[in-house]
Formats: structure tokens, C-alpha cells, sequence
């Protein structure tokens, strides 16, 4: 669960529930002075195009870390019939029939803050556990849970707190382009977010839940289930600019929120570009957590 945010408005939408450029650049190679020139001015042009060329294309497939089919630890055969299990069977009946089905078991129309945060932490416990336990028995037999989070034989320069760093920062800077481009074309927009402002705002015990709800367990969710299962698996048969594209097209559309489409869809690129080149899903897991953590923080002040 993202939470969205426009510039114009310091406010944000509670849901039920970005390709951003490399993090680092390496020199390009190009002909050096000492070359010498056989064919004259035009031919070293050429080289140095070609070298140039030849560079970038091999970091840009070297972006990624994520391994092929062998070191998945998904069947991609059964990715996303397991994926549309999760959907259908966890996500959906949770997310938005949860709150509904407290409510009809307590009798009340309309729950108060601090029932409704207690709930809404306590629906998405179960939802993590029944994704890690629906993981846990479709992985392949020779890997372990805790290998989700973790590529092994990732490269020394491959930084999690780096990626973490570039990543929060490149996050924020394209979401706040996105939303100021579509205020200036469309024009602001208010955004209704009473019901989590006033949970913020009414007990500590309602503030703690929500804080806990939304910057660990569902970044933990989220980033577990559409990087560490979807993204991953999907890398091992597309390139992986193909593959974050398309994880965060489902990311995006999972929300259910047509006027945001855009803002989650730049969200799940970073996020996505942030797991490829660390190979940590603890980098996208805190930068989710630092998102929704500043999101909050502007809600309660607001």
C-alpha cells in the first residue's frame, strides 16, 4: 500500500493498500589520443562512437543483478497462476473486505480510530503471513525462504544503503515532478484524507498501529510479493527494463486508484530499479518504509 501524494496539497490518499536513471554512471571509453589512425579522421570517429556505444550497452545489461532462470528461486511456468492465487484468494478479500468484516462482528456501522487502525494492523499481519507461507510452498525445493531477500554473489560496489540513499531521494524528486506536471496541465486536485488524518490525530495507541502498519508491515508485503516474487521471477525470461516495466504496471493497477496510476506507477519503477541493481530487497523495503513515513508525517502536520 502506497501512499499517494500530490504537491499542490499536503494530503494524501488512503488505498487498500519509477524507471529512474542509474545509480551510478561508468566513463565511457572512447578512442585515446595515442590511437593511431590508419583511415583517417573519420574512421577514429567511428571507434570512438562504437567503444562509446558498446560501454553503455554493456552497463546497462549490467545493471541488474537479478540471475537467470536457475538462480530464481520461482518457477516462472507457475508464477502467475501462484500470483493470481494471491490476488483473488489473500489480497483483495482482505484488503477491502477486512475493515467491513470487524466491523459486522463488533456491530458497529462505523468503527472509531483506534478500533479501525488495530484492525487495519492487524489484517495486514495476516496478509504477510499467508504470503510468506504461500511463497514458502511454491519456491523451489533447493532455495530457502530468507534467500527472497538477498541475492547471493551480489558484487562488492553493490551498495543496499547506497541504493537505499538514491533511490528514497530520486523516489521523492519524480514524485513531486509527476504531481506538480499534473496539477499545471490538469489542475489541483484536493484529495480526501480525513479517515487517516483523523486516526493520526486521535490516540497514541491509533498513531503506533497506523506508523506500524504502514511503514513496516506493508512495505515489507508489498516489496516481498512485487519485487522480491513477481519482479524476480519475471527477470529471468525479459530483460530487466521489460521486467520492471510490467511489475509495476500490476503494482500500479493493484491499488485501484485511476487518478494515481501514474504517481504508483513512477513509485514501482524506483522501487523496482532500487532491487535489480542491489540485489537487496532491504534497499526497496526502506525506501517503501521512508516513502510512507514521510507521507504520514505530512498528514499529521497538515
Amino acid at each position: 500500500m502506497i501512499l499517494a501524494h500530490r504537491v499542490s496539497l499536503p494530503c494524501l490518499t488512503l488505498t487498500s493498500k519509477t524507471s529512474t536513471t542509474p545509480f551510478l554512471y561508468r566513463k565511457s571509453l572512447v578512442c585515446s589520443s595515442i590511437f593511431r589512425c590508419d583511415y583517417g579522421s573519420r574512421a577514429c570517429v567511428k571507434c570512438s562512437c562504437t567503444e562509446n556505444g558498446d560501454t553503455q550497452q554493456s552497463y546497462f545489461q549490467g545493471f541488474s543483478v537479478l540471475g537467470p532462470e536457475p538462480d530464481v528461486p520461482f518457477d516462472s511456468k507457475t508464477m502467475w497462476s501462484t500470483l493470481s492465487f494471491y490476488l483473488f484468494s489473500v489480497h483483495i478479500p482482505l484488503s477491502f473486505g477486512g475493515l467491513s468484516i470487524v466491523a459486522h462482528v463488533l456491530h458497529q456501522s462505523v468503527l472509531d480510530p483506534q478500533t479501525e487502525a488495530l484492525s487495519l494492523l492487524a489484517i495486514q499481519l495476516i496478509e504477510l503471513v499467508a504470503a510468506v507461507c504461500l511463497l514458502q510452498t511454491t519456491m523451489k525445493p533447493q532455495f530457502k525462504l530468507m534467500g527472497i531477500f538477498k541475492v547471493d554473489k551480489l558484487p562488492t560496489d553493490r551498495s543496499p544503503w547506497l541504493g537505499s540513499a538514491v533511490g528514497f531521494s530520486s523516489l521523492v524528486l519524480l514524485v513531486f515532478l509527476s504531481s506538480f506536471l499534473t496539477d499545471s496541465f490538469i489542475g489541483p486536485k484536493s484529495i480526501n484524507n480525513s479517515v487517516l488524518k483523523e486516526i493520526l490525530t486521535s490516540t497514541n495507541l491509533a498513531r503506533a498501529a497506523c506508523t506500524l502498519a504502514y511503514c513496516l508491515i506493508i512495505p515489507t508485503l508489498e516489496e516481498l510479493m512485487y519485487r522480491g516474487f513477481l519482479l524476480r521471477s519475471i527477470s529471468s525470461t525479459m530483460k530487466w527494463q521489460q521486467s520492471i516495466f510490467l511489475s509495476s504496471v500490476i503494482f500500479s493497477a493493484i491499488h485501484f486508484s485511476g487518478e494515481n496510476f501514474l504517481q504508483l506507477f513512477i513509485i514501482g519503477c524506483v522501487l523496482g530499479c532500487s532491487y535489480c541493481w542491489t540485489g537487496d530487497l532491504r534497499s526497496s523495503i526502506l525506501i517503501h518504509s521512508l516513502y510512507n513515513a514521510m507521507i504520514l508525517s505530512i498528514t499529521y502536520v497538515s
